[in-house]
């Protein structure tokens, strides 16, 4: 039997035409920590790809995507089982494998001093590309990219989407057998994510290229051949995303809030219900994935308190949380306060006040004549793609970056004049981690604890409070920099608020993050919001924008709108048999904004 009938995905990868490119046959694979404690990375996985294909690993963070691809590269060898890439044994001939695989790792190496062109005739050079052949491949990966006006550009100067294309472009200065790519969408902004997708499935579809791509964002796999789910070093499920997301069928609702009631709200009390397994905001509605699929007589479920739901197609991730139902993860609870919460400001009273707010980097304007305000309670988030200043804007309102000219109040100071007393009231958590990668988790809750001026029991209380809140006490000897993705993003958002500040910073913090992840993320954003603390955040998944009371929306450096979810979704130009969502509203808005001046997505990083 072939490898997705074993791992209950069916039959669906014998349609698929030509050879396996991949074949992984039991393969296991474990890591021994600092602390002796052996973490078993990968656990019997068996997987096949065939030529020509595009093969999506879809999975949680610490779901093993990134070890496996790394198995696959010849980079690591299994403890057990084989793996065929190309025809050839990735442990025994792993440079024949090298020779024929294109390998793009979440963090792909351009150099940012060199241009365009430079990063391509690098990697030309180490690839022995001949330079007859250069010609013809450059033209055609600067075609491909939409690089080619950018040629002279230093890499650096380049937007976050722009990285990811010439970094492919990179890898595809020579024609490999399987084109390798991991995670290649973290931190990019939907019209770039968009562009970059369109660029992979031309690879295979008019090029023949075989291509296995991992990714954290499950709505990415259900445009591709094959899709293999990942789960704690498991394979969970694999076959054709079609048969993944028919797992849940008749499971699928969406539900409508009641009057008075928001997105986010409705969310929460629907969490709370035994007969939910999943629910996420969805275009003003709530949508919800039942534990059990109804009585086909039965009809949707009705919305606990009020509401009415209607029946939907299931979708990838949908699919995907029922398989996770059978594990034995389960979701953390929202509440992160143990004792009383501090005293707050006055709800709706304004937390931060930005007027004509203008940045710039010698001749590049970063921030141009940004406005907006904020009030005491509310989530507010700035949207836009990767360049658009969000990053430029948040260090000023976080008193670590001077504005050039403009009125910056937050927390009731001037930032132009009393930046130090601002930052005592406000939490920050930047879009990279940023704590001390070689201390410990509980060393860097120490050191910040102590940053914010809390001592003795005042301190101990909050740390063990961090550690209990955020499920951090078994990792609280490992030094940082070995935790997971998704637990970084814990101990950087418990660091931030150990000194309870009225306003929290969120720049990205849920980038890479799995559904899952970003659903216990935002269950504790909630909880903090109910208590009166101030949340600003900026987020390349337009989904987490339903969450948000306001919205801003930014691009090259200008506010193009600003409104609640409801009033962004008016602005969306959707499919005609659709609602609006709140990612269609961002398109629109950013290319009619671009289109009115005469752009493209070649604005430098800010």
């Amino acid at each position: 039997p072939r490898a997705a009938e074993r791992a209950g995905g069916g039959t669906a990868a014998m349609s698929l035409s030509g050879e396996d490119v991949l074949v992984v046959h039991d393969v296991r694979k474990a890591f021994r920590r600092s602390t002796g404690e052996t973490v078993q990375a990968l656990d019997g996985v068996s997987v096949e790809a065939r030529s020509g294909t595009l093969t999506v690993l879809a999975g949680p963070d610490g779901a093993g995507k990134t070890t496996l691809i790394r198995l696959v590269a010849g980079l690591l060898a299994p403890d057990e089982g084989s793996l065929q890439v190309a025809g050839f044994d990735a442990v025994r001939a792993p440079q024949e494998v090298q020779d024929r695989i294109g390998y793009m790792p979440q963090r792909f190496g351009l150099y940012d001093d060199l241009s365009v062109r430079e990063n391509l005739d690098l990697y030309a050079d180490l690839h022995g590309v001949v330079a007859s052949e250069r010609r013809r491949r450059y033209e055609q990966l600067l075609a491909m990219t939409g690089l080619e006006p950018f040629q002279s550009r230093p890499a650096g100067r380049l937007s976050g989407g722009m990285k990811q294309k010439l970094g492919l472009a990179c890898t595809l200065v020579r024609s490999p057998k399987l084109l390798i790519l991991d995670e290649p969408t973290v931190g990019v902004d939907p019209l770039s994510r968009r562009e970059l997708w369109e660029i992979v499935r031309r690879l295979v579809r008019e090029e023949g290229h075989s291509v296995l791509v991992s990714t954290s964002y499950l709505d990415e796999a259900e445009s591709c051949d094959h899709a293999v789910v990942l789960y704690a070093g498991r394979v969970l499920a694999q076959g054709a995303p079609r048969d993944i997301m028919a797992r849940a069928a008749g499971r699928t609702f969406l539900a409508e809030p009641a009057a008075g009631e928001n997105a986010r709200q409705l969310q929460a009390r629907l969490l709370a219900d035994s007969g939910v397994l999943h629910a996420v905001p969805q275009g003003g509605r709530v949508r919800v994935v039942s534990t059990a699929a109804p009585h086909p007589d039965a009809g949707p479920p009705a919305v606990p308190a009020g509401g009415a739901a209607t029946g939907a197609p299931p979708r990838f991730e949908d699919g995907f949380m029922v398989l996770l139902s059978g594990t034995a993860r389960a979701p953390s609870p929202a509440a992160l306060e143990a004792e009383a919460a501090p005293p707050r400001p006055t709800a709706g009273e304004v937390a931060v006040e930005v007027r004509d707010l203008v940045r710039t980097f010698g001749t590049f304007t970063a921030v141009d004549h940004v406005s907006f305000e904020v009030r005491h309670g509310e989530i507010f988030g700035l949207l836009g793609p990767n360049g658009a200043g969000k990053t430029t804007t948040f260090r000023m309102l976080c008193g670590l970056l001077p504005a050039t000219s403009g009125t910056l109040h937050v927390a009731g100071a001037n930032l132009r004049t009393a930046r130090a007393s601002a930052r005592q009231r406000i939490g920050y958590v930047a879009q990279k981690f940023s704590l001390y990668g070689q201390l410990s988790v509980l060393e860097n809750l120490d050191f910040y604890a102590r940053a914010y001026g809390l001592r003795g029991r005042r301190k101990q209380e909050r740390i063990a409070w961090a550690l209990t809140n955020f499920e951090l006490e078994a990792l609280a000897r490992l030094p940082s920099a070995r935790l997971p993705g998704g637990y970084q993003q814990r101990l950087s958002m418990a660091a931030a608020l150990l000194h309870e500040p009225d306003i929290l910073f969120l720049d990205e913090a849920t980038s890479g993050a799995d559904p899952l992840a970003r659903r216990e993320f935002w269950n504790r954003i909630n909880t903090l919001a109910e208590r009166g603390v101030t949340v600003i955040v900026t987020t390349h998944v337009m989904e987490e924008a339903e969450y948000c009371d306001r919205a801003a929306i930014l691009d090259a450096g200008v506010l193009l709108a600003e409104g609640t979810p409801s009033e962004l979704r008016r602005r969306a130009r959707p499919a005609p048999d659709r609602q609006p969502t709140i990612e269609d509203a961002f398109l629109a808005i950013v290319e009619d904004a671009r289109r009115d001046r005469g752009g493209g997505d070649g604005w430098p990083a800010a």
